[in-house]
């Protein structure tokens, strides 16, 4: 690398500083054949010449002898410079018993006068220059510049010194903002990047003189290295305060931190942060923590979400997914009547065996891959009912779930009503369930889509009514044709008057709308008797039937 540099620059500039005319002619000579030399004859001319030129020049060759101002002064004010700092001193002396001084001073190397040995005073030039520039290359890439906190490659690579002189406790911590380049997007890049500049700021202020090294290790993400004895909830919070404070009032950010407490020292330093970056990650759209704690507990439930989320195109394509039916009986008469079914999910993976939905669909739907199971159960579903149709010679109408991603796709309309004609079915055989979850994310593209659907002649369920805060908000500006009964008020209507009188109200809404309800999770007897006496239609739940596999349903068909 250094030599491809060498080889596309032209001559580096020397400053010789001698007062007397036959030594600067003599230095002169012996460097304009390597360097471009320019002269000042004390130190005041010196440091006038550094501070116009100091970019351009490469060394100051620097007699201590001087008129007006001595080099010892000239090396003390380059020291205390930070522009003039970086530039490489070599002082020229006869006397020997002045290097240590000189050195310890701040000087880079030292030339006994008389100069009757040129290849010395090249050779000692040509190293000096040399070590200074790649170590200007190597302070470029240290140092991040917009924060001032370590590069992630030398972070890593200090750490690794650390750990050769101290076996104290330390702790891992991964620093990560919540949707950081919707700030960049929303308000600008320098506004994103004042943030970043503040939290590097404040992060070191924090480490003070304790024992810890920090680095932003990508666009924004911290990495810290620090003795187990921080609370980096304060800090975040701090971080937090401070830049609602400072003018960044526009920008709301969350930070997310990740901990592995006390490392393993058996692990390279990299797994300690890939470990810490899991907790951080696990935070990942939850509002309710700020901090994660890395344990083998976390470890192994991050790396099987990362197994599920990378099996779901095999599984799919090898139908190891499979749709179960869960039947809806309408107790409106003597005797229940199969009336339609739920279409559930299923995922017998091939080496996990039976997964639970309750461990992949939230991840699934946090990730949007959801979207695949949906496409997935709406094929299935048409394709089966269309068998059905063939085979019995009747229908039963089957729920399908649609996500919250699926209402963003601008082809959810022309996608399902392809599947219908692909399989000979119509919209009153495939019923459409929402969740309120979509109505909170984006009610106006909700509203547009349901009416389209509706004027295609889809049925729209309202999955979980009076699960969340926005169900009476959606009756007022969508229209439904069923509400469904969020199963935690029936499983508890017989213990708990609040669950019961929830019950009764969201039948008293069903009647005011002119709409059915189905009540899910209905296990007892007494359950039913109750749910009847208040006017409910349809049940669904295990006093009837568990999910069904499509062949076990079909039992229930065949009677």
């Amino acid at each position: 690398m250094y030599k491809v540099l060498e080889s596309v620059r032209g001559k580096r500039k020397v400053l010789v500083v001698e007062d007397e005319m036959i030594n600067r002619e003599i230095l002169g000579n012996m460097l304009k054949g390597e360097y471009e030399v320019v002269y000042a004859e004390n130190g005041q001319q010196a440091v006038d010449i550094l501070h116009m030129d100091y970019d351009t020049i490469s060394l100051v060759l620097l007699d201590l002898m001087m008129p007006v101002m001595g080099g010892e002064e000239v090396l003390r004010l380059c020291r205390s410079d930070n522009n003039l700092s970086q530039i490489p001193v070599i002082v020229m002396t006869q006397d020997e018993d002045a290097e240590v001084s000189i050195i310890r001073a701040g000087a880079d190397d030292f030339i006994k006068k008389p100069y009757n040995m040129p290849e010395v005073v090249l050779a000692r030039c040509e190293r000096i220059i040399d070590l200074y520039e790649k170590k200007r290359l190597i302070d470029s890439a240290e140092i991040d510049p917009l924060t001032g906190l370590y590069s992630g490659e030398f972070f890593f690579e200090y750490i690794k010194q650390m750990e050769k002189y101290s076996d104290i406790k330390m702790d891992a911590i991964a620093m990560d903002i919540e949707h950081f380049h919707l700030v960049n997007e929303i308000y600008g890049r320098s506004e994103g990047d004042r943030i970043l500049k503040r939290i590097g700021s404040m992060i070191m202020a924090e480490l003070g003189d304790s024992y810890g090294i920090a680095c932003r290790v990508s666009a924004d993400t911290f990495y810290i290295y620090h003795q187990g004895s921080g609370n980096y909830g304060k800090l975040a919070e701090k971080i937090l305060t401070d830049i609602a404070a400072v003018s960044f009032e526009k920008a709301k950010i969350r930070l997310r931190i990740g901990i592995n407490k006390n490392v393993d020292r058996n692990d390279p330093p990299e797994q300690w942060f890939d470990h810490a970056k899991l907790a951080c990650d696990e935070l990942r759209g939850d509002y309710t923590r700020q901090m994660a704690y890395y344990d083998s507990v976390t470890h192994d439930k991050l790396l099987y979400h990362e197994r599920l989320i990378r099996d779901i195109d095999t599984s799919i394509a090898n139908k190891d997914f499979a749709v179960y039916y869960q039947p809806k009986y309408n107790i409106e008469g003597d005797e229940p009547v199969l009336q339609s079914a739920e279409a559930l999910i299923r995922w017998n993976h091939p080496e996990f065996g039976m997964i639970s939905p309750g461990d992949f669909i939230p991840l699934f739907e946090g990730n949007g891959l959801v979207q695949k199971l949906d496409r997935f159960v709406w094929e299935e579903v048409a394709s089966q009912i269309a068998k059905w149709k063939e085979q019995f010679k009747a229908t039963v109408p089957v729920s399908v779930n649609v996500s919250r991603i699926d209402i963003f796709d601008p082809e959810l309309e022309n996608r399902l009503l392809g599947m219908l004609d692909k399989y000979g079915i119509t919209t009153n055989e495939v019923l459409l369930e929402i969740t309120e979850s979509a109505y909170s994310d984006s009610a106006n593209r909700l509203i547009e889509v349901v009416n389209n659907l509706r004027d295609k002649g889809f049925r729209i369920e309202m999955d979980d009514f009076g699960s969340g805060y926005s169900s009476l908000n959606m009756l007022t500006t969508i229209p439904i044709d069923v509400l469904k009964m969020d199963m935690k008020f029936v499983r508890n209507m017989l213990n708990d008057d609040k669950s019961l009188k929830l019950c009764e109200l969201v039948m008293d809404i069903s009647r005011f709308l002119g709409v059915p309800v189905v009540a899910e999770g209905v296990e007892e007897k007494a359950q039913l008797d109750k749910l009847k006496d208040m006017g409910c239609q349809i049940i669904q739940g295990y006093y009837f039937s568990k999910p069904l596999p499509a062949e076990q349903f079909e039992e229930l068909l065949a009677k």
